[in-house]
């Protein structure tokens, strides 16, 4: 029984030092991540302020039109993210789906299902990406120039 709690204490220790030394590594990939969009929406807003090709952005103050392309930046990014998960989520159910179809049905249902369910999924993301864009679009702010890979 002490090997049992042992072994329990030291797989816990374990997962908190891991947990610990990815989190840093987050946070730095955070960080880098976040100093590369302060750098993009600077040139944005310098391009915006050059060409003069939409005055409603053009018309904004600078600590306006920042607040504005670094909360477009990081929406983005929240639902870029947000996208991620469901789609991982809905393979997941997929092939279950198809996996259970596949028991009844044989290969050729199992194919089926498989291809129904990547078509939905498909359309899943298609519909997450354009309700992302569609605010950020309607101001007449490029998006290309806000994604940080």
């Amino acid at each position: 029984m002490g090997v049992l709690i042992e072994f329990g204490l030291i797989l816990i220790i374990a997962g908190a030092g891991l947990s610990f030394v990815l989190r840093s590594n987050r946070n730095r990939q955070a960080d880098e991540r976040e100093a590369v969009t302060v750098r993009r929406v600077e040139a944005y807003m310098a391009t915006i302020r050059r060409e003069g090709d939409n005055p409603g952005l053009a018309a904004m103050s600078d600590p306006e039109l920042r607040d504005l392309l670094l909360s477009s930046a990081r929406n983005l990014r929240i639902e870029s993210d947000r996208r991620w998960l469901v789609l991982i989520g809905a393979g997941i159910v997929a092939v279950l789906a198809a996996i259970m179809v596949g028991t009844e049905e044989g290969l050729r249902g199992f194919g089926i299902a498989l291809a129904v369910a990547a078509i939905v999924v498909y359309g899943v993301n298609e519909i997450a990406m354009r309700r992302a864009r569609e605010p950020l679009l309607a101001r007449g702010i490029d998006i290309e120039r806000l994604r940080v890979e």
